[in-house]
């Protein structure tokens, strides 16, 4: 079957789904490649990845694309899920030969909610690699492991397939990008542009209760590609996009075991090309000097909060004291590191959100993100949230920003938002950090036009916010108010 792979369009600047790990409009717009698309679709030589969001490409657009395929595989998300059921049944109507096929975690999550739209024919589990490639080569849904479809009136579960131990038997993911991707149109803010990204694992051993991929979807079992294989992959890539200027390394976690990150490094090192990576603070001063000397550049770490009590909470894995040592090993290295901070995790008030605010500018970090802490449905987070009824059902606003779906007593929604008003302008206004992005501008012209761009969205998000913190709070003294009034009877 001639088969299309699709990450549909949905918000402006939305880069959710098929990589994203928080699949929502982001601060600056961003966007991640189509990676867990782009290996099914490395097996069907007649097949096509579409990536609407980085290309632009409209709802109407993806409809008529549609129209000479006989599979469309779709690539969904919690936040997306409505609109892509929308898709799916507008292109059903102007193909109602097409085969549609959901993939991603709301797929693994809640199946038989997305088999209620007549439009989609069966969904994908977990990892689809295999099973989508069974299908469009003529394999019955019920011999598929890990298939949900509907047969006479019911939902069918098919069982679980096994993980896919044997890495080095799937495709490069690289070679699919060439054929269909332009890699011009993939920005991260803190990249190299333009980079490009793949995967040298798969899965991740850590238990963080927020993280929805090893949960809903790559699993908690760490799977190897040969360092012999990713060495291979990487030569095609630099052959082949002699523009890119950095790749990333997209594992949940790349450096997780010491031995195995020595052996890439040696394998990388003879290939002089700049890279960045995933890592936990866990990793020691030899691994990271390993790394260094191999071409490693940046690492995006995950130290989420400042507490100590709410990193037990999360079941991170890590102290407060493991961040500091690994931060400081990193800065002697000339390492650079993005620090991703989580505000609003189980725990959480406005003293331990102070203490996360002093603790990243201690770390004082190249870049750091700040994101509301989000339970999406399939993690742990998420069966907190509910079985304490703390989940507020609205995860984003109409034009896709995060809204705090977790909220706890003490702190509402709009002290949450303003919560990352607070931690960007505490931590970016700091004079050596304006100095740092005002000594980049000078000496780089390309830099320069990046940050003034960038500027320019962080500034009008972060008016927004504030006007949702105005108008939430205005919302909270009208019904004081009201409460207060007198009775009319």
């Amino acid at each position: 079957m001639r088969t299309l792979f699709l990450n549909p369009p949905s918000f402006e600047n939305f880069d959710g789904g098929a990589s994203s790990r928080w699949p929502a409009t982001r601060e600056i717009e961003s966007y991640w490649y189509p990676v867990w698309l782009c290996y099914p679709a490395g097996m069907l030589p007649d097949s096509k990845v579409v990536d609407a969001p980085p290309h632009k490409i409209t709802a109407l657009e993806t409809i008529e694309i549609a129209k000479d395929f006989e599979l469309v595989v779709l690539f969904t998300s919690s936040l997306g899920l409505g609109i892509d059921l929308k898709i799916a049944q507008m292109m059903k109507d102007a193909n109602p030969k097409l085969k549609i096929a959901f993939v991603g975690p709301p797929a693994t999550i809640e199946p038989e909610k997305i088999l209620q739209n007549g439009a989609v024919d069966f969904v994908a589990r977990r990892e689809f690699d295999y099973q989508i490639a069974g299908y469009a080569g003529g394999t019955p849904l019920e011999q598929l492991p890990g298939v949900s479809f509907r047969k006479n009136g019911s939902v069918i579960h098919n069982p679980e397939g096994r993980a896919i131990e044997d890495l080095d038997q799937l495709p490069w993911v690289t070679k699919v990008y060439k054929r269909d991707l332009d890699v011009m149109r993939y920005n991260v803010p803190f990249l190299r542009h333009p980079y490009i990204s793949l995967y040298t694992s798969r899965g991740c051993p850590a238990m963080c209760t927020f993280c929805l991929w090893p949960q809903t979807h790559s699993g908690h079992r760490w799977r190897l590609r040969s360092t012999d294989d990713v060495a291979a992959e990487v030569r095609y890539a630099l052959d082949a996009f002699p523009e890119v200027r950095e790749v990333f390394f997209d594992d949940d976690t790349f450096n997780y075991r010491k031995a195995r990150t020595l052996e890439l490094c040696a394998k990388l090192k003879p290939l002089n090309f700049t890279w960045s990576c995933t890592s936990r603070v866990t990793t020691d001063y030899e691994t990271l000097k390993a790394m260094k000397k191999s071409g490693c550049r940046l690492l995006i770490v995950g130290y989420e909060s400042g507490d100590p009590q709410v990193l037990k909470n999360i079941k991170k894995g890590a102290t407060i004291d493991m961040a500091l040592r690994f931060t400081e090993n990193c800065k002697k290295l000339g390492l650079v590191i993005h620090g991703d901070f989580i505000v609003g995790l189980p725990g959480e008030t406005k003293e331990t959100i102070r203490r996360t605010i002093d603790f990243a500018k201690r770390l004082d970090t190249e870049t750091i993100q700040v994101s509301i802490a989000h339970a999406l449905p399939g993690t742990e987070l998420y069966d907190y949230g509910t079985q304490n009824g703390l989940i507020n059902l609205s995860m984003a606003d109409e034009a896709g920003h995060q809204l705090p779906n977790i909220t706890y007593p003490g702190l509402d929604e709009a002290e949450l938002v303003d919560a990352v008003e607070r931690f960007y302008g505490e931590y970016y206004f700091r004079p050596r950090v304006v100095w740092r992005v005002v000594r980049k501008a000078i000496f780089n012209s390309a830099e320069r036009r990046r940050l003034a761009k960038e500027a320019r969205e962080y500034m009008s998000l972060r008016s927004k916010r504030k006007n949702f913190v105005r108008d939430q709070r205005k919302g909270v003294e009208i019904g004081n108010n009201a409460q207060a009034a007198p009775s009319l009877d």
